[in-house]
C-alpha cells in the first residue's frame, strides 16, 4: 500500500507539472489555481487508490475467472494472438460501452445520482475536478467497463492473454479523464468527432444547458449512436457549471416519486 501511495504522490507531481502550465497558457476561463474544494479533490485523489485496490480489483477478477468457465478457451487464445495495438483498441471500445451505460445510469437513477452528484457539484472546471468522485460512484462507473474488458479476454487472469492491456487502458483512461476535465481551450477540428475533448465533456458538467448529455469518456460515437450528443457548432462553451436546483439529488428523487405516483 505504501508503494501505491508513493506512486500516487509521483502521479500528482507529474499531472500538476503537465496541466497547471497548460491551463495557464490555453485557459477557457481565467481562474486561480487555489479554489474552493481543492483540498477535497486532493483527498479523494489519494483515496481512489485505496478504493481501486480493495473494492474494484477483486470483483473484476472474480468476473474474469467466472467467464473462463463459460467462454471457450479458443476465444482467449485468439485474443492473445492479436497485435497489442489491436487488443488495446478493442479493450478501449469494449470498456467504453460499459462506461457509457453505467455513467448514463448514474444520471437516470435517483439512487445512483445521489453519489454521482458530488462529481457535478464544482462550479468551475479544471483538471483536478476529475478526482471529485464518491467512492461508490468510482467503483460502479469503472467496474462495469473493466469487467466487460476482462470477460472479452483483454487481460483476463490465466492463459496467455497479455495483462499489459488493462494496465495500459487504466493509465490512458486516467490521463484522458484529467484532460477532458481541464480548463484547456484546444480545438481539434474533425478529431473532436472521434475522441472526447474538454469542450465535449464540459457540456456534460453544464449547470443549465444539457447536463444529461455527453456520457462517453473517450469515444463520442456512443453519444451520437444513442442520441445523447451535444456539441454546438458555434464552438461555444457552457456559461456555468454545477448542479441546477431541479437536479439536486433530493429534488430528483422527489420528482421521481411524484412521477410514479401520477402513473399509479
Amino acid at each position: 500500500m505504501l508503494e501505491q501511495v508513493g506512486s500516487q504522490v509521483l502521479s500528482l507531481f507529474v499531472l500538476t507539472a503537465i496541466f497547471v502550465p497548460l491551463e495557464k497558457l490555453f485557459s477557457v476561463k481565467k481562474q486561480a489555481i487555489l479554489r474552493p474544494g481543492l483540498w477535497l479533490d486532493l483527498a479523494l485523489f489519494f483515496l481512489s487508490v485505496v478504493v481501486i485496490t480493495f473494492f474494484m480489483a477483486p470483483p473484476i477478477g472474480l468476473v474474469a475467472v467466472a467467464a473462463r468457465h463459460v467462454i471457450p478457451q479458443g476465444w482467449y487464445e485468439l485474443v492473445a494472438r492479436l497485435p497489442i495495438l489491436v487488443q488495446f483498441v478493442g479493450a478501449l471500445f469494449v470498456g467504453e460501452i460499459g462506461f457509457y451505460w453505467s455513467h448514463r445510469a448514474m444520471h437516470a437513477s435517483p439512487f445512483l445520482w445521489q453519489f454521482h452528484a458530488l462529481h457535478h457539484d464544482p462550479e468551475r472546471m479544471d483538471w483536478l475536478v476529475n478526482t471529485r468522485m464518491h467512492p461508490v460512484d468510482l467503483v460502479l462507473s469503472r467496474i462495469v467497463g473493466l469487467a466487460l474488458v476482462a470477460i472479452v479476454g483483454f487481460g483476463a487472469p490465466g492463459g496467455d492473454v497479455d495483462p499489459l492491456i488493462p494496465t495500459l487502458l487504466l493509465l490512458f483512461g486516467k490521463l484522458w479523464a484529467f484532460y477532458i476535465h481541464s480548463n484547456i481551450n484546444w480545438r481539434m477540428g474533425w478529431i473532436e468527432h472521434i475522441v472526447s475533448t474538454p469542450r465535449f465533456h464540459h457540456w456534460h458538467h453544464s449547470r443549465d444547458d444539457h447536463p444529461h448529455r455527453n456520457f462517453a469518456s473517450m469515444l463520442p460515437i456512443f453519444d451520437r449512436l444513442f442520441g445523447t450528443l451535444h456539441m454546438p457548432r458555434d464552438s461555444a462553451w457552457p456559461p456555468t457549471y454545477g448542479i441546477a436546483a431541479e437536479d439536486e439529488p433530493g429534488e430528483q428523487a422527489r420528482s421521481s416519486r411524484d412521477d410514479r405516483a401520477k402513473i399509479a
